[in-house]
This record gives structure tokens, sequence and C-alpha cells, in this order.
């Protein structure tokens, strides 16, 4: 007879063994393979917590469950806490002559993609000068649209980004800080012509374009401060593959029930056709 047909408190007994050593040893075999899932993850995404850790277990090749407090204590065990964030430098200069537009999306519920671009910039450090970044973002699916790389602050280094994205879609809104790359004639007549409505955060208030701000930061923790970029061509391509590739289709966000956002775009968009299709079968 095997022993599973016995009940383990009696085989304990019998064996005069506590009842947690029971569980001991499969218990040892599963940490360790635990731990290496999470020092690999946590190699792979240095700016996660325990719950995008304890999310990301659950995904392709690892497939392991575990509750979010048994991560915890492994994290701090294995000595893996989260990288203290870096002081930004501001790269956003509202004194200007150019009009200013309302915010049209405080309280706004989105419930689908391009309702809302968010839009944002940043420097990027290279070993001899400092380049520039902008992002424009998806609100609904956090996908980014379009990004551009710059040596200047000029008004161009918003208008390539906005190009990027406009060759994927067109927004309802697109939303802003009031920094003058933004307010520029160029950039807002631009958005006019493509029909787009202009919304912009008040100045000193940054949590108004806090998702813009998002992005960019984890753009910069998990691809800028993690590279030592030799020159603009190698910063450019390092940063399309991160946001291609790893930003796009590995990273998951809390937000999109731990999704990545092509995958939570393309979820929703199946979604809809089905139920367009069932709306079609009913009628």
């Amino acid at each position: 007879m095997l022993s599973s047909d016995y009940p383990r408190s009696l085989i304990c007994d019998l064996l005069d063994l506590s009842r947690s050593s029971y569980y001991y040893a499969a218990s040892q075999t599963d940490e360790s393979c635990l731990r290496a899932a999470i020092t690999e993850l946590a190699s792979a995404w240095p700016t996660y917590g325990s719950r995008r850790i304890t999310a990301q277990l659950r995904r392709e090749p690892h497939h392991l469950v575990a509750n979010r407090k048994r991560v915890q204590r492994v994290m701090r065990e294995m000595g893996l806490v989260r990288r203290r964030k870096r002081p930004c430098q501001t790269t956003t200069d509202s004194r200007h002559k150019y009009p200013r537009y309302p915010n049209l999306v405080r309280g706004l519920v989105i419930s689908q993609p391009d309702e809302v671009w968010v839009s944002d910039i940043t420097y990027v450090r290279l070993a001899r000068e400092f380049i520039y970044l902008a992002v424009i973002m998806d609100l609904f699916t956090r996908v980014i649209r379009g990004w551009h790389l710059s040596r200047s602050l000029a008004v161009e280094l918003t208008l390539g980004a906005l190009e990027s994205g406009l060759t994927k879609a067109v927004p309802r809104i697109h939303h802003s800080d009031q920094g003058v790359q933004y307010a520029a004639t160029e950039y807002t007549e631009r958005l006019m012509q493509a029909g787009i409505s202009i919304s912009m955060a008040e100045v000193g208030h940054a949590e108004q374009n806090g998702y813009a701000e998002r992005v960019i930061r984890t753009i910069k923790e998990e691809e800028v401060y993690l590279s030592e970029y030799r020159d603009f061509e190698e910063a450019q391509e390092q940063i399309g593959q991160f946001i291609d590739e790893v930003y796009l289709k590995k990273r998951i966000h809390s937000s999109l029930g731990y999704l990545t956002p092509v995958e939570f775009e393309e979820q929703w968009r199946q979604n809809q056709a089905q139920a367009v299709a069932f709306s079609l079968s009913r009628s």
C-alpha cells in the first residue's frame, strides 16, 4: 500500500516527525525553483516590485504560482529591492507667448483606444552631450504610438514623435504639459489640421500629465539608466529596440490586468469584433 493511503497525521506520528517536516523536502525544491525564477526576473526587470514579479512568474516560461507575500519574503531574503530613482532634470519651459489650452481629460472616462494620447519629453545623457526623447502614448492601451530622438529641444523633437504616431492612428484628444515644444504654432497647427482636440495640464500641476511622465520614467529606469550609449546612433537603436520589443511586447502592466500593451490592445479588439459578430447574428 502507498503512504498516500494513510492519513498524513498518522504517518508523522509513527515516524515521530512534526507535520510541517512532511512537506519540507517538496517545499525546499519548490523554493529553489522559485528563487531561480525570481532572480532571473529581477535581473530582466530591475524596477519590478513584488506585485509585478508575482504576476510575471505565472507567465511563460516559468508558469509558477506563488502568492505575493511569499514572493515578498523571498525577495527580501535575497536582497532584491527596487533601485532608487535618480533625480531628474526638467525639460519643460512653460514661459512662452503661445496660447494655452484647457485640460480636457480631467475626470474623463476613457473606454477605447485613441481617445486620448499623452505626451512628454526627457533628456538622455551621452558621454559628451545630452540628447532628447519625445514619446506619445495611447492612454487606454498604454501603447507607445510614436517617439522621436533628437539632439535639440526645438519643436522638431515633438513633431517627429507626433508624425510617427499619426502614421498608426489619430486620437480624439492630445494631452501634454504647457511646454513650448507642445504650445508652439507648428505643433498646435498640425494637431488642428488632423482634427485633434488640444488638452494641456495646468502649469505647476505635473500630476495632470502623470501617465506620460510615468512612461518616460519606465523607459529611463529600465533602459536608459542601465545603458552607456557610445553615440546618438547607438542610443536610437537601443531605445527603439526597448520600446518595440520590450515595453510593447514583454513588459506587463498592472493597470492592464498584467498584460503587455500589445496583448491588451489585441484582446480588446478581439472582444469588440466578437461583440459585433454576436450582435449581427442576433439581428
